[in-house]
This record gives structure tokens, sequence and C-alpha cells, in this order.
């Protein structure tokens, strides 16, 4: 597979043309299992068919059971200079009952072991909204995290979704989704606890130290091209998105004759729209109606005035300068609003 993976790192050198690469992102599947030969030969091929920023971020991402002081020392010389690791939460209850495969002993374990290392940019996810969870173990976890003091925080709401373990055990009733009162009072505790502790909430899921916004995870919400690579993965040159084939097997065929295992699906005016305003009213700096009008042709404020101005008297959102921002009430419902401006192809 990492034959493969460089074979099309090399295929798809033309895809953002000179761009300089400001970010690499090691994840959306299991990197833990690449070994030091593996990242060397992946990192060779970057930097043969692109040009890589001196300050690029370049994340590694890793559960707590994955972590040991010499691997943190493999990724960190060889690269890496960000951690991005699934802790979840503390509570040995809940892991077990989210079938996690790391205790609680491994989560502080690895969190020691980090802190111990030459790593300074990392990252830590949470979920909340757990069934099981009460509001007690929710204020236990958040004191545990910023004990530590990570630089990122990422911290999303449990969803249920067919097909998964959850959706079958909630299928059989053996499973009550936790309430959205419950959920969203979990929401406002996080955000203002992280606060607090000196976190920008700088979008619905993410919090940061002053310097520490993800690089890889800003690109997206700011519309930047950037290229996947691997099966499944998906692209976006700033106009279309590619995405490859999410069979193992196939995508190895592909490469092997040396054809790039790809479709793509070129976006419409009202896409890219619609996508603009689902990721810009996640984060704090929010829509920027001036770029929306001179560089996708949509007149915001003209066109979804009663709209906006029911948001405003229920407290949903602000004009700020030339930019629409969601408030905490409202970005608890980012998704949400941001479809109800969708346009329709």
């Amino acid at each position: 597979m990492v034959e493969a993976i460089c074979k099309e790192i090399a295929l798809q050198q033309d895809y953002l043309g000179e761009e300089l690469i400001e970010s690499i992102y090691f994840g959306g599947g299991t990197p833990s299992v690449l070994e030091e030969n593996h990242l060397k030969s992946i990192f060779k091929t970057v930097h043969q068919h692109h040009k890589i920023s001196p300050n690029a971020e370049i994340t590694f991402e890793a559960n707590p059971d994955d972590i040991t002081p010499e691997k943190l020392e493999i990724l960190f010389q060889n690269g890496i200079n960000r951690l991005s690791v699934g802790i979840q939460s503390f509570d040995e209850e809940i892991l077990k009952w989210m079938n996690r495969a790391h205790n609680s002993k491994e989560a502080f374990q690895c969190l020691e072991w980090i802190k111990e290392s030459e790593f300074n940019n990392f990252s830590l996810d949470l979920i909340y909204g757990i069934p099981i969870s009460t509001h007690e173990t929710w204020e236990k976890d958040l004191k545990t995290l910023v004990d530590f003091q990570p630089p990122h925080i990422s911290s999303y709401c449990l969803t249920i979704e067919p097909n998964t373990v959850f959706g079958r055990w909630q299928q059989k009733g053996k499973l009550n989704e936790a309430s959205e009162d419950y959920a969203s009072d979990q929401f406002y505790h996080l955000s203002e606890y992280l606060r607090k502790a000196d976190y920008e909430h700088y979008e619905v899921s993410n919090f940061a130290k002053a310097g520490f916004h993800s690089k890889h995870n800003s690109s997206y919400w700011q519309q930047k091209p950037y290229l996947g690579i691997g099966p499944s993965a998906h692209s976006y040159d700033g106009k279309n998105r590619q995405f490859n084939i999410s069979n193992n097997a196939k995508y190895l065929k592909s490469l092997a004759k040396n054809e790039i295992p790809a479709e793509m699906d070129i976006l419409s005016a009202e896409d890219r729209i619609n996508e603009y305003l689902m990721t810009s009213l996640r984060t704090s700096t929010g829509c920027n109606l001036k770029y929306l009008k001179s560089e996708l042709g949509y007149d915001l404020m003209k066109d979804a005035q009663p709209q906006l101005e029911q948001w405003k008297s229920s407290g949903l959102c602000i004009r700020d300068g030339d930019n629409l921002k969601l408030t905490l009430k409202g970005r608890l419902l980012a998704d949400k609003l941001a479809s109800d401006l969708f346009l329709v192809n």
C-alpha cells in the first residue's frame, strides 16, 4: 500500500499546481501501522514532487494505545511536528461502552509521554453527548484535559449513524440517544470552561491556545485547495472535488496501471456558495459577505434578508463589519442554519 501511495503522490504532482504545501496530515485511517521506513519513503516522494513550506504543519493521527516513547521519537525525527490523539474520555466505563481500544490508564500514560517528548504541538479529542455519561463526568473529563494543557482541543457530539454498532443497538432498543438539551448543556459548558482556560473557540468543534489553530483544518474551512492521497481520500482544487475509490484492491489495481483511482465532481456555482456557507458559518470569523458577493456572485444580505433578520432577533447571529457571524447559540445549530440558506441547483 505504501508503494501505491507513493505512486499516487507522483501521479498527482500537478493537482495543486505550484502551490506551496503548508500542511500534511496522516490520518483518516490507521497511520500508526506505518513503520519508520514507510514514513521515510512517503516524505521522500512528497519532497520530490511538491514544494513544502519550511513552516509546514505535519500532523500524525494516533490513538492512546498506539503511543510509546519510542514511537514518539521516530515520528519526531522523521518530520512529524504535530500529534492528534483520540482520547475521547478519561472515564473507564465510558471507554468500555464506546468499545475503544485504549483504557483510562493508557489515556493518562500517553499524555505523560507526549509531555515528556519533543512535541510542543498536539491536539486531543473529547466526545460529549454520551448517553451513559453525566454532567459530573463531563466536568471531570474537561478538568483532566485542561490540566494537561494541550495547545489544541477538538470536541464532537456523539452521533449515532445507521450501519454502525451504535446504530444497530439503537434499532434493537439497546441504546437511547442523548437528548438535545443534554448535549446542548454539555456544549455550552465545554465552550465556557475552555474560554476560562484561555482557549479560543475558533470553530464549532475546535479550540486552541494562541498561535495553535490547526492549519490543516482551517484550510478546509477557508476553501483552500488540498490533495488527498490513498483509498477514500478527497481532494479539492478550488473549483472541483475529486474522490478516490474506497476499495483497497481496486485502488492498488488502478495504480499498478499508472491510473489515478478517482472520480471528479464538477461543482456548480450554487455548490460553491453552499459549501462556503457551510464551512464559514462554523468558524468564529464567520461568513465574509464581501467575498461571497464579489467572488461567488451572491448577495446574502439582500437575497436572504428575512431569514437573517429572524436569526438576529433570535440571538443566533451578529453582523461584524463585512462578516456575518453566528453566536454561540447559533454555532450549536450551524449546519442546520447554513442549510437553510442553501441555493438549489
